[in-house]
């Protein structure tokens, strides 16, 4: 019997570690590839070289202007993140806390705005969005400007849907003795619920700074002078060539996924938490 538990537990690792090596490999190559000559990635050799400063080098010195695109998505990610944090957490907050029949109706229409593709939302977007440069408090987040891709995943479904699920498990408790001690509701919510539910906040940061750091279509749309560019729109642009330099390429992936990576790594023990407390609730 202990036998038999053995050989199961032995496949159990065997497989998990050939899933794992599948899952990885591509990054591994990846790393091999910034190292090597295009013509030695594409003649597919699996062994480190010595290019990786003269890759760097192309990709700095080319006319994509990498350094400005990392920076953009980097300004567009961190204010989306922030901003999204604040409005799609107090609507959660708001229709779970304060519930009427009149809310539940309008939680319920956002619920379904979910199942619309966003394709589908990419003409009327545009129109609205051309027309805010002929109103002057809206130019700011009109086209060709890091607002209007910004405004777009300030307050999204999934998001204030995944805060509404996470404050169930919040002990209402803990409100009653707030307002008993006489806080009004803007610092329950910012002193009591945002510490309290760290967690949730994590989980809901990596997922809108990955999807807010990938964005690829509402930008290719909106942002049109080649300064407002974003990383994924000048990977785009490198692998679109006649002649792409994979070297270039390769390496421009990996630094675009450092940050990602880095997001994720530091939050990854409250990561789990949070998205459990979502399914849970």
């Amino acid at each position: 019997m202990n036998s038999k538990k053995r050989i199961v537990s032995i496949l159990k690792y065997v497989v998990l570690s050939i899933l794992s090596f599948i899952s990885i490999f591509p990054f591994i190559w990846m790393l091999i590839a910034i190292t090597n000559k295009s013509v030695d990635i594409t003649s597919g050799t699996l062994m480190p070289g010595s290019y990786f400063f003269e890759n760097l080098k192309s990709l700095l010195a080319s006319d994509v202007k990498y350094i400005t695109a990392f920076k953009n998505s980097l300004i567009i990610a961190v204010i989306t993140t922030t901003l999204a944090m604040i409005v799609s957490s107090a609507a959660g907050y708001a229709f779970e806390v304060y519930k009427t029949k009149t809310r539940d109706k309008i939680f319920n229409f956002i619920l379904l705005s979910m199942m619309v593709p966003f394709a589908s939302l990419i003409v009327p977007l545009f129109r609205m969005f051309s027309k805010f440069n002929q109103i002057g408090p809206l130019k700011g987040v009109s086209l060709n400007t890091h607002g209007a891709v910004i405004i777009v995943s300030v307050a999204t479904a999934f998001l204030i849907f995944f805060f509404r699920q996470n404050t169930k498990t919040f002990p209402k408790d803990l409100i009653e003795a707030a307002r008993i001690d006489g806080l009004g509701e803007f610092s329950i919510f910012f002193r009591i619920f945002m510490p309290t539910m760290k967690s949730t906040y994590a989980a809901a940061i990596i997922v809108t700074f990955m999807s807010s750091w990938n964005n690829y279509m509402w930008p290719l749309i909106s942002l049109q002078s080649p300064e407002k560019r974003t990383l994924p729109l000048v990977m785009s642009a490198l692998g679109a060539s006649y002649t792409p330099d994979y070297g270039m390429i390769m390496m421009a992936v990996v630094i675009a996924t450092l940050p990602t990576a880095l997001i994720f790594f530091l939050m990854q023990k409250h990561f789990v938490a949070g998205m459990t407390g979502s399914v849970k609730g």
